[in-house]
Parts: C-alpha cells; structure tokens; sequence
C-alpha cells in the first residue's frame, strides 16, 4: 500500500455512516454526547472531576440552547521556524483534523445540532515572543484554513470547524499591544524588584520557539522578560477576553495544561505533539501505516523517506509525505 491509498482510504472512511441510534430523550442525548466525548478511543489523559462537570454542563446547555457543541482548541498561530515546512501547515495539521473528524462525527451523528471545534490562535502575540511576524503568522492560518476547507468533503454537514484570532477580540491591533502592555507592567508588580525565575522547562520552551534574533539576545535577562510577556498574555490579555473561558465552551488541547480545565485528545492515535511545532509523518505498521507527528527532537534523530503524494491539497507542503523507517 502506498502512503497515498493509505491516506485517501483514511479520508474515504470519514464518510461512511456510523448508523449510531438517536438518544429518546434529552437527558439520554446529554449522556450519549458525554461518553462519546469522553471516549477512551480518543482522549489520552483523565480529566478531573470539575474537567467532567464543566463538561456535562456545556453539554446541557448546547443542547437546551439549540446550538452545536462548542469546542475551543488553543494554540500558536505558526509553524515552527526550526521546520523546513514553516511558515506553512502540513501533513500534522491534516493527520490532526483527521483525527478530530473521525473523534467528534459519532456526536454530530447523534445531535442534530453537532459540534463546532474553533481553534483559537495566539497571533499578534508572536512579534514579541518569537520573533515571527505577522505574514509568517498570516500565512500558517491561510494554509491551515486550506487543510480545514479540504476536509469540509469528509467531514459531516453539522461539523464546523473554523479558526479564530485572539487579536480578534480586541478593535484593532493598537488595541491589543496597548492592552499587552499595560498588562505586562501589571503582571510584573508580582516580581518587582526583580523578574521571574525561569527554570530548565522554560528555558527550553524559550531557546525552542524564539529565532535566533541577536538584538533579543543582547537584551540583559531576556528570557526572563520573555517570560514575563509571555505570562502576563496568558494570565490577563488572553484569558481576559474570555473568549475561551465559558460555561458553555469545553477547551482542549493536545496534553493537559496547568488549569486542569483542558480536555486532551492527543493530535493523533499516536500522537499527543502539537501539529504547530511538530510535522506529520507516517510509521509503518505491517500492511499499513500510523499517523504520527514528530517533534524537532525527534525529527532529529528519525531516519525516514519521503514519497511522493498528491492527494489534491494545494501548498508546498503537501506533495510529499515523510515515511519512517523503523528498522534504523
């Protein structure tokens, strides 16, 4: 099998019907969408008990209000400059649409309403923190809004998946740079004299993100600062907006995350790197394939090929695949 007939047998799945029984009742409907959310085929960590009761109570609340499920995924707006796919998405921003067709489709079956996953995107935030500008940043959400539009024929009707900015929330870009700031300089009183620790986590976050930008560099404590910006955006700018953080939105990301309020599916089967900052590939497994994504790390040290493949996906990235070769 050829990594194209492999993918597009993958893609053709999607579409089949899982022929679920509809729930009789609300309350059977709430239970059905729970467990199918929560499903252990999907999700690779446990979640808390206040994870499950916010849970049930979106639950409840989409389908009294007669809306979709709403689902909040967060993350970077980029493709990790270390990568040679950067700026644009690839095979890990497919593999992880896939993936998430395939977990939310057997809810769209059942609710008539079905599920409305929004990835909301850190942008303007970038220039700061890592040196990415704006058109880098503008062309990774293009090209994944490419792989999302792609995947509208193997998705269902009722499953919705769009991309959204936090630099959205505010009136302008002015806006958000005056809010980061004031922000900043409130977020530092935590810390003044002085500017906060960073420890071997966040200094290989820092050194793994940021480009190697020599008047950043040259700045006394840069990482610390870094730190500081990077902190006061998520504990105010971002969370402030309160686009994310509702009683009817369930947030998710690839791995749990500090708050414990984040359900984590994984980016694929195997999977849990995010598709940002890591590249699709495929395992051989007997007859067949996994989907995989690779961190730069890994990448590192995989000995792999790549195969041509032409599945229709406009981009520079998609017209190859990487194929491990797992015998090295």
């Amino acid at each position: 099998m050829t990594a194209q007939d492999y993918i597009q047998e993958k893609l053709d799945t999607l579409k089949l019907p899982l022929d679920l029984r509809e729930p009789e009742n609300t309350d059977e409907l709430a239970e059905a969408i729970f467990h199918l959310l929560m499903s252990k085929r999907f999700r690779k960590y446990s979640a808390n008990s206040e994870l499950v009761e916010h849970i049930k109570n979106a639950t409840r609340l989409s389908i009294e209000n007669d809306e979709p499920l709403k689902l909040v995924f967060t993350q970077g707006a980029y493709k990790l400059w270390r990568l040679e796919e950067s700026p644009e998405a690839d095979w890990a921003e497919l593999f992880c649409v896939m993936y998430y067709t395939q977990w939310l489709s057997p809810i769209c079956e059942i609710y008539r309403h079905g599920v409305w996953i929004d990835f909301f995107v850190d942008d303007l935030i970038l220039s700061r923190l890592n040196d990415v500008n704006k058109d880098e940043s503008d062309t990774y959400r293009n090209t994944f809004q490419v792989v999302i539009d792609f995947m509208e024929q193997y998705r269902p009707s009722n499953l919705k998946m769009t991309i959204t900015g936090v630099s959205e929330q505010f009136a302008s870009k002015e806006a958000f740079y005056d809010q980061l700031d004031k922000d900043t300089e409130k977020y530092a009183r935590n810390f003044a004299p002085n500017l906060p620790e960073v420890d071997e986590r966040d200094i290989a976050m820092i050194e793994l993100n940021t480009k190697p930008n020599a008047k950043i560099k040259a700045e006394e404590n840069w990482m610390q600062k870094s730190k500081l910006i990077h902190d006061a955006y998520l504990t105010h700018t971002k969370a402030e907006t309160a686009y994310h953080n509702r009683t009817d939105k369930i947030k998710v990301f690839s791995q749990p995350l500090g708050s414990g309020m984040f359900l984590a599916p994984g980016t694929t089967k195997d999977s849990v790197a995010k598709h940002w900052a890591g590249v699709g590939a495929l395992l051989p497994k007997d007859d067949s394939y996994r989907q995989i994504i690779l961190t730069p790390k890994q990448l590192e040290n995989a000995h792999f090929e790549w195969e041509d493949i032409d599945l229709g996906i406009n981009g520079k990235n998609f017209n190859r695949i990487r194929v491990l070769e797992i015998n090295k």
